[in-house]
Formats: structure tokens, sequence, C-alpha cells
């Protein structure tokens, strides 16, 4: 792996958890905690399920869902598991050799289904195999499994031929056989009387059936399709609600005989699964539209109002943007249409702000399904919160649309505008449409690029036509990009005519203009650092500095079409994505890769949180939006420039399961951490400064004036020190260093004393206070020792001057004193030169960077 340069995992980001993920097309569970005396809910997501709280993830898909009052059982392939507090693998059932489609939790046992039509009777705590029992799938395919209630050891089958069969498991009998009714059984459901199941057929039909008598005693015709759920009231209204492929719901009094209701389009795809709560008016349904809704009757008319929600995208989301300066906030345009914005700290706040209609009024009275003038699917938008509590603060463009259209947060709704420019009032058949958009920092105008090559300026608050620029268009070809800075001064647009234009914001004059060598696929602009990144259609980076109006950074290694690239707050890194699967992070000033990792699907979309903790990310085919945690945030993370060779490993998306969990953390364990150690000098002609705190050296000269002021406070007791004076373990260590010239153990003794004991030691040194001249000598040759080597450079200018500050006098009298100290200054000086001699090239080179033209 190392000779390679294949890495584990992302240095920068690791996986989090993920966003707008609520419901597939499998049936949700719903249980009932005793002891909480609550109901949770239990809805498949993909490798996951939810009960609000996610579960551990699984090996592949979940393809069933079933639950009793102690575990949740998820099936997964061939597989079935059961999990105790959502979260632990309590227990294994591997047996089935096809993979299961039906669960039914049964007292202490499990009734599995599988496509090979075997149904396997498990016993849950020991996970031994009870009962098998395999059917002929040309005379009886399982479809359908229910437990009628009162019906000890009993369960019923549904068949795809249309039969069913009431089976004794503890016998292993076959009870009865039921004739059908011509179709396919694709729900079986309990009534609230006993004896009585409701059947829902492929037919349409949905059949009210006594299996004691083997008696029809109702029969219901929706046409909407195979029933595709049912459920019963049971809060005393004799109410059956019935599911569709389409969406709907129809509802049905079983009293009457009637149909007394309808829900029409209470999901956008098929009905997976509905649940009346016990002894409430509520109603749950989900559906493929990744939806989890709950309906509440309690008006009369007998239709359900909606009370509450949980929905992400019902298509992929092509485009995402961080909204606000908190990161908390994650604004989501998805191909469904739907503008959503997400949260990052609790579902809750979570808001739709609906799909686009050219027409609103027209839309609340049609309904959005019907209206033949609803917008298309959101390509790209911007957004502003500067004035968003005084107008609307985001601008989108549509696929295939010449309207720019403005949405409101606050509202949570489509604003009050929708920006189109006049010259093409005439020729609307012009397939011309809005391409690129950008909203000002102080949120009063937007810039609008079209695919014709024209760029229109508007003002937000009026919605008024403001301006263009260039004289006829802005680009020869389409609009790429466009983008404004922080303080209105200036316009960024990129077309395909391969330049990249700077135009005065006001006046709309072309101020400069810079040659590309390919055309731009996107841009983005760091309104703080005043860069521009460019991706370019070669799969090639260009960063440019908008002050100098020269490109500064090329990066190369993308090997596809770059998707989205988002900047980090401080504007040092870039991390793009592209269709080759990989995310990159680039150093802007060190011009290098210092980090990627490989995705199984391409990132079609990125943002950076303005906190720095979260990179969002959204994905080909995937409805969830995925955060990744900056690991520099919270722990020393050491970057290096990546080699030309490196080849990133494949990181699975936050919630989903890793089949190399295991292994990875091993070769994390036993591989050799490459962490860097930098070394006590970097180099014997720099100067090195020591380790330590400021408060154990920059007051020592102070400490005079501290003893003082804490005398105020404090009684003063003196000591005569000549008379008690003792030799330190600082003092021993001069007098050996006399003989042995290693000065390293007084050094050593020395860096562990605090400003007080520091000032005692030098005092000491001085005969009249126990000392000695020759000990006063070696301390100067401590000095000359740390200037020599040039570490420690603080302390050595710190002890000398409160050296020299206590026993100057003395110096001046002792010639060897004077000698020594004559050298001590000699170096010093020396020591000085060699540094102001640095800084004297080092500001030489800053400030020819400063002024020169890159």
């Amino acid at each position: 792996l190392r000779e390679r340069n294949v890495h584990l995992c992302s240095a920068i980001f690791s996986g989090f958890r993920a966003l707008g993920l609520y419901s597939n097309h499998l049936a949700h569970v719903v249980r009932f905690h005793k002891k909480h005396r609550e109901f949770y809910l239990v809805a498949a997501v993909g490798k996951s399920f939810h009960t609000y709280n996610v579960s551990n993830a699984l090996v592949e898909d979940i393809t069933c869902l079933a639950a009793d009052r102690m575990l949740v059982y998820a099936a997964h392939g061939k597989t079935v598991e059961a999990f105790a507090k959502n979260k632990e693998v309590v227990h294994t059932y591997p047996g089935h050799s096809a993979d299961v489609h039906l669960l039914l939790p049964f007292g202490d046992h499990l009734i599995s289904v599988d496509r090979d039509n075997a149904v396997i009777v498990w016993d849950v705590e020991s996970e031994e195999e009870y009962l098998r029992i395999s059917f002929d799938k040309v005379s009886f395919e399982v479809s359908a499994i229910m437990h009628p209630s009162t019906y000890l050891n009993k369960i019923l089958l549904g068949s795809s031929q249309g039969g069913l069969q009431l089976w004794n498991i503890k016998s292993n009998k076959l009870l009865f056989t039921f004739s059908g009714w011509g179709s396919a059984v694709t729900v079986l459901q309990q009534t609230p009387a006993v004896d009585v199941v409701g059947v829902g057929l492929a037919s349409g039909h949905v059949v009210i059936h006594n299996i004691k008598f083997d008696e029809t005693l109702m029969k219901f015709q929706q046409d909407w399709g195979p029933v595709t759920a049912l459920a019963f009231r049971t809060d005393g209204h004799p109410i059956m609600a019935a599911g569709s492929p389409v969406g709907h719901i129809g509802l049905w009094d079983l009293e009457e005989k009637k149909l007394v209701g309808q829900m029409r389009d209470a999901h956008s795809t098929a009905i997976a699964g509905l649940t009346f709560l016990l002894s409430e008016p509520l109603l749950i349904t989900n559906g493929a539209d990744n939806a989890i809704r709950v309906w509440i009757f309690d008006t009369a008319g007998g239709e359900g109002r909606l009370l509450r929600s949980r929905l992400g995208h019902g298509a992929p989301p092509t485009k995402i943007l961080h909204h606000g300066q908190n990161g908390q906030q994650v604004l989501s345009a998805g191909q469904d249409g739907t503008l959503q914005s997400f949260s990052t700290i609790h579902e809750k706040f979570n808001k739709s702000l609906g799909h686009g209609s050219i027409n609103k009024k027209k839309s609340k009275k049609k309904g959005l399904k019907y209206d033949a003038m609803k917008l298309p699917a959101i390509t790209t938008f911007a957004s502003e919160c500067a004035r968003q509590s005084d107008w609307d603060g985001i601008v989108a463009c549509h696929r295939g649309f010449l309207i720019a259209t403005t949405w409101n947060y606050q509202k949570g709704s489509m604003g009050a505008y929708k920006l189109e420019p006049k010259r093409f009032d005439r020729n609307r058949a012009l397939n011309v449409y809005a391409t690129a958009v950008d909203v000002s920092s102080c949120g009063n105008f937007v810039v609008v690029g079209l695919s014709s090559g024209h760029i229109d300026m508007y003002n937000i608050q009026s919605g008024i036509h403001r301006g263009y620029y260039g004289e006829e268009k802005a680009h020869d070809g389409p609009v790429r990009g466009v983008a404004l800075d922080g303080l209105n001064q200036l316009t960024l647009s990129a077309g395909g005519d391969r330049l990249l234009k700077i135009w005065k914001f006001k006046s709309f004059k072309l101020l400069h203009t810079v040659g590309l060598e390919a055309s731009p696929a996107s841009i983005l602009y760091h309104r703080d650092s005043g860069m521009l990144s460019i991706a370019l259609d070669d799969f090639t980076l260009n960063i440019v500095d908008i002050e100098t109006k020269r490109i500064v950074r090329k990066f190369l290694g993308h090997r596809s079409q770059i998707n989205d690239m988002t900047f980090s707050p401080d504007g040092r890194w870039l991390i793009s994505a592209s269709m080759d699967c990989t995310v990159r992070t680039w150093d802007l000033p060190s011009g290098c890769l210092v980090d990627c990792f490989l995705l199984d699907a391409a990132a079609v979309s990125l943002t950076m949180s303005p906190t720095g903790n979260f990179l969002a990310s959204s994905h080909v085919d995937d409805l969830g939006i995925y955060l990744w945690s900056n690991n520099t945030l919270c722990d020393l993370v050491s970057l290096r420039p990546l080699p030309a060779d490196y080849e990133p490993a494949v990181v699975t998306l936050p919630g989903t399961y890793d089949d190399d969990d295991e292994e990875l953390e091993e070769d994390m364990d036993t591989a050799e951490m490459s962490v860097y150690v930098s070394p006590e000098q970097l180099d014997q002609h720099l100067v090195t400064l020591s380790l330590l705190p400021d408060s154990r050296w920059k007051n020592l000269l102070n400490l005079d004036v501290i003893k003082v002021h804490n005398n105020v406070f404090l009684p003063v007791k003196i000591v005569n020190l000549g008379v008690l004076a003792q030799k330190s373990q600082f003092y021993l260590r001069l007098e050996d260093a006399l003989i042995s010239n290693n000065y390293s153990e007084p050094l050593r003794v020395l860096k562990e004393l605090g400003p007080s004991a520091i000032d005692t030691e030098l005092r000491s040194l001085a005969p009249d206070m126990g000392g000695d001249v020759a000990v006063m000598q070696s301390f100067l040759k401590l000095i000359s020792s740390m200037l020599d080597s040039k570490r420690d450079f603080d302390l050595a200018q710190a002890y000398l001057a409160l050296f020299l500050k206590l026993h100057l006098r003395l110096i001046s009298q002792e010639p060897r004193l004077m000698q020594e100290a004559t050298q001590v200054s000699a170096r010093l000086e020396e020591s000085w030169i060699g540094m102001q001699t640095l800084f004297n090239q080092s500001l030489c080179l800053l400030q020819y960077i400063k002024s020169a033209l890159l």
C-alpha cells in the first residue's frame, strides 16, 4: 500500500451523517413502547432504518421491515437481523437461499419468506430454525402474510395466484384453503373485528372476508390500480383506508359500505404503508417519494388533514448551498423541482420552499400536479440573508427556462418576482435560458447570465431591470458563471468564448479581460480573499487573483468533468468534486493537492459551512445530503503535498455500511503513522526560541515591582541569606560545568524554575549572598554557550538582563567577570547582526511579492 501511495481515508474529512432521507418504497412499521407509552415509527432508508434515531447500517439495502414491542427485524439479501435499541444487532438469522421479502413477528418466533417461496419459522432467542415450509411457485407463490387475531399458532398466507391458506405452524398442518377472487393477493390486514380480515388484490378490489365461515362480507373497487396497503381505524369510526400506486388514498365506510373520502396526491409515488394508530384518529403514511406524513381526522367529511411530516427530495438534489453565516441550514434544489432547507441541528427546523410555478394563484386552485405552467427543476441558485427579512433573498435559474425566480426563505415559499429581460418579448421561441446567477452581499441586486451571452442586473426589492453588461452582449458564447465582489465594485463573468471578464458593477463598463486555455464550466468567487476559481472543460482548475487580474494557480488532477467546488471560510482550501468520483482539497498558498478521497457515487454539488465545521455533498442518483466533519478543527492534522501517483481509497458515505471497517482499524493500528516530528533546531544558522510560556521569563526584570505591589497585601519577612545560604542544585551544576565545560545540566535546572526561584538563584551567586566570583563567571559562560548554540534565544536574553541588573556593579569591579562579560557582549552583537540580516532579507522578499505583478 505504501509503495503505491494508496491511503486509507481522507485526512481532513470524515463522514458525519446524512440529511433529507426519510422513506423508500418499503412499508413503515409502527411499534408501541409500553413503558414509555409512546408509538415509534420505523422506516427503511437504503441500507439503514430510521426510528427517529438512526440505526447501524447493513451490508445491503433493506428488503423488508418488521417489529414487535422489543425488537426491529430487518431483512437484507438472504439474511435477517434483529435490532435492539434501534442500533445494536442482537440476533442474526442466516438460512435462506434467496432474498427475503416478507417478515412477520409471531410471539417468540419470527416468520420469514424468501423469493424461492420458502417459509421459515425462527426461534427468536436461540436463532434456530423451528419450521420450514416450501411451496410450489406454480400453484401457490406467497405474496402476503398475517396472523389472524386470537387464532393461536396460526398464520394466513396470500398468494400471487389469488388463493389463501391458513396454517398451524406448531403442528405444521394446512387447516384450510380459500379459493380467492381470481386476482393476486397484495395485502392482508386484520380488521378490528375478530375472524374478519381485509384482503387487497392486484385488480384494485378490497375484500372484507370472514375466515371463520369463509364468507365475503363486502367488496370494494378502486380505480387507481392494485391495492398497495390497507389500514383500519380503531377509535370507534368504521373507516378503512386503501393505498394505491398513484399516491391516492381511498377512505371507505364499512357500515354504509361506500366511499366517503379521497385523499388525492397524499404522496407523489405509490403508497408504501398505511397505519392507523391504536384508538387515535391519526393515519401514518409513507412512500418512495422520501416522505412520511401524519394525517389527523378531526373534521367533518371524513378526509384527513396533514398534521406533520418529514420529507426530503423525491429526486436527487442538483445544487446545495449553505444559507446564512451560522452554517446550520443547507438549501437544496432537486430534480423534483422543489427547493428545500435542511437543518444540520435538528429535523424540526427543516422547511420546504415548495415547487416553482408561473402562476401561484392558479396553482393553489388547480393543484400543482395539474398546473401545466409549473416551472422545471432548478439548475443553480444564489442566496443572501442580509435583507431576507425585508424582501426575497434567493434567486434561482430553471432548466431550459429564460425566467429567473425569486424565493423567500422566511416565508418558506416562492417569492414575488420573475426576472425576465424584455429583449426576448417578441421572440420567445428562441432557445435562450438562464445559466448563472449571483446575489450581491447587500441583498439588493442580482446578476443573471443567459445562454445567449447576455448578463442582466435586477433590483431584488422591486424586480426592476437595472441594466446589462456589454454593448450588445457580455460574451459571444453562453455565460457559464457570474459573481459579484463584496463591495459592489466589480462584476465577474466567464463565458463559452473562453474569456473571463471583469466589469465595473454600477457603470457596466468592461475593465479587463483574461483569456482562458479552455472553455469554463463554472466559476466560484471567494469575496474575502479576492480569489476566483474557474473550472475548465479540460478538467483543470484555474485560480485568478482579482486584485492583480492574473492566474496565480493551476490545479491538474481531475480526470473527468468538474461538477462543483467550494472554498473553506478562510479561503485557504479549494475543495472540488468531479465525475471521476473524487473529492479533492487543494491548498492555495502552497499550490498543492493536500487531500483526496474516492466515492462510489460522484458528488454533483459541494458546500462548505461558513464556520468551517462541515462539508456537505450531494451525489448522483442519491436523495440524501451528506455531512463530512472537518477533522482539523478538533485534532492535529499534518497535511503534506500528495504525490502525482496518489491513488485514493474508496470512502463510504456517512450512515452506510463499510465492509472493511475492522480491517481498516487494524491497518491504522499496525501501520507506521507518518507523523512529522519537528527537530529541536531546524538549522544551525537559525535562531531558535524556547517552548516555555512567556510567564516563565518575560517578567524577570519586573519582579521587584511585582513584589512591591504584593507587599501592600502580604507581610514581608526579611531573611539574611548570607547566614543561611546553602548550595542549591543550580549552584552545584554551575560549579561542575566550570570543570566539564558542559552547560546543558545547569540550563535544564534553570528552565524548570519559576520567575521567583530564578531571581533567588541569580541573587545567591554573589559573594555577599554565599556565592563566589568563579560561579558568576560560570553563569556568564552558560549564557555564551546558549548564544553559540542559537537555542533558547529568548531565555538567554532574559537571564542575562536579570543577571546584569543584579550584579552590574560587581562585574565592573572584577577583571575576570569583566573579561567574560566582554566575550558575551561580542557573541550577542554577532547574533543580533545575523538576525537583522535575515529580517531584512525576509522583509525585502515580502515587499517584492506584495508590490510585484505576478
